[in-house]
């Protein structure tokens, strides 16, 4: 059974940061896309950014105009893992950031076939 498991929201002052994880288990993702939208309350889903690699150690990143230059997504094929830091939060960061894995890297979410329940980030002015 596929699981993707989100850590590392919280509660966090403006101009600050936050790191995102999320664990993959039950296969293994390194030639999938992964990704990270958000969802504010009363809004719809968000693409935050996104990241391939070709298995290997070469990985191809995407990301919304809202947080080029201060959010970075990595990923580790060895752990099975995808990671969001999040540097210069702004109060309209504020979502609950799902973790998602595809056959391609998408700013659609569609495009992705399995979801993490989702981790709350709140940034306080």
């Amino acid at each position: 059974q596929v699981q993707l498991v989100e850590s590392g929201g919280g509660l966090v002052q403006a101009g600050g940061s936050l790191r995102l994880s999320c664990a993959a288990s039950g296969r293994t993702f390194s030639r999938y896309g992964m990704a990270w939208f958000r969802q504010a309350p009363g809004k719809g889903r968000e693409f935050v950014a996104a990241i391939s690699s070709n298995g290997g150690s070469t990985y191809y990143v995407d990301y919304a105009d809202s947080v080029k230059g201060r959010f970075t997504i990595s990923g580790d094929n060895a752990k099975n893992t995808v990671s969001l830091q999040m540097n210069s939060l702004k109060p309209e960061d504020t979502a609950v950031y799902y973790c998602t894995a595809g056959r391609w890297r998408s700013r659609d979410p569609s495009r992705y076939d399995y979801w993490g329940k989702g981790t709350q980030v709140t940034v306080s002015s």
